[in-house]
């Protein structure tokens, strides 16, 4: 035999050759000789993590202490993130449902074809197994997401927590609530913090580790199996999928619709960023702060 341990040929292949040399099988028998061998169809596994933190389990250690100590006193802890940028209009959802003929969409993504974007901003509490997705219509930015957030304090968080002046949030490293960005912290402090009086405590997961983020599994997966093989061909129809999104866990989703416009490339001033009442933890400090409200 030769070293070769991996081959994309397809059983009937395999029959032809072997048939060449005088051995004379089905591709059926090809197939179960294979599984007999331990060989099997497979797919490239993404286990090899190319960013790694020297911090990174202590910043696990750290996080799980915070979370168990917010729970402790029955104060609010929250998972945030983005999920994926969608396009509005007869586009293909990937998935699957029962039809009896496929439906037709547009061959290609093209932007021009589309009524306009999705960006749904989603919001998870841990403690009562509640998501909320804010749909905005402009750009991904700290503005958005720190609007997001008030915008669900306001409907919802200020009434399922009346007597909590904390929030714990959960977040990435990246994206529109990065750790190292500035105006993200601006953002905080001015649209939730001062305006509804809070302490915010965030806590970022390491790079490379947001499917540890309660988010991703809790809610993100839901709604993606939710409107599989639908194409989100309206606000309306987004909308409805989210607050439609259930699990046998109790999990209920709400939906807002955000028609703002949030331009990007704005950077907050030396005086404004210094202006923000932040207190980093002694704990990898980078990760974790805490906003409080200004005097």
């Amino acid at each position: 035999m030769s070293g070769l341990r991996w081959c994309r040929r397809t059983t009937v292949t395999l029959a032809e050759e072997l048939a060449s040399i005088d051995i004379f099988v089905c591709p059926n028998t090809v197939a179960r000789l294979l599984h007999q061998m331990g060989y099997s169809l497979r797919v490239n596994h993404k286990q090899i993590a190319t960013t790694h933190s020297p911090h990174r389990n202590l910043q696990f250690e750290y996080l799980t202490e915070l979370r168990a100590d917010f729970q402790r006193r029955r104060q609010p802890v929250i998972s945030i993130d983005t999920k994926k940028r969608e396009l509005v209009g007869n586009f293909k959802n990937p998935g699957r449902r029962w039809e009896r003929q496929p439906r037709r969409v547009y061959d290609h993504d093209f932007r021009t074809d589309s009524t306009g974007v999705a960006i749904p901003y989603g919001i998870y509490d841990v403690r009562h197994n509640r998501g909320a997705f804010i749909i905005g219509v402009s750009h991904d930015t700290p503005a958005f997401a720190a609007h997001s957030i008030a915008l669900w304090w306001s409907r919802e968080g200020s009434q399922r927590y009346r007597r909590s002046r904390q929030i714990l949030l959960l977040a990435d490293t990246g994206g529109s609530n990065a750790a190292r960005t500035r105006a993200w912290k601006t953002e905080l402090q001015s649209q939730l913090v001062d305006t509804f009086g809070l302490e915010v405590t965030v806590a970022h997961y390491p790079a490379g580790a947001s499917k540890w983020n309660p988010i991703e599994h809790r809610l993100f997966s839901a709604l993606s199996l939710n409107w599989a093989g639908e194409p989100l061909d309206s606000y309306q129809k987004i909308l409805n999928f989210v607050r439609t999104t259930t699990t046998r866990t109790g999990l209920a989703v709400t939906a807002y619709f955000d028609r703002r416009h949030y331009p990007t490339g704005l950077a907050p001033s030396k005086e404004e960023f210094a202006s923000v009442n932040i207190r980093r933890h002694d704990v990898l400090p980078d990760w974790n702060y805490t906003i409080s409200p200004r005097m």
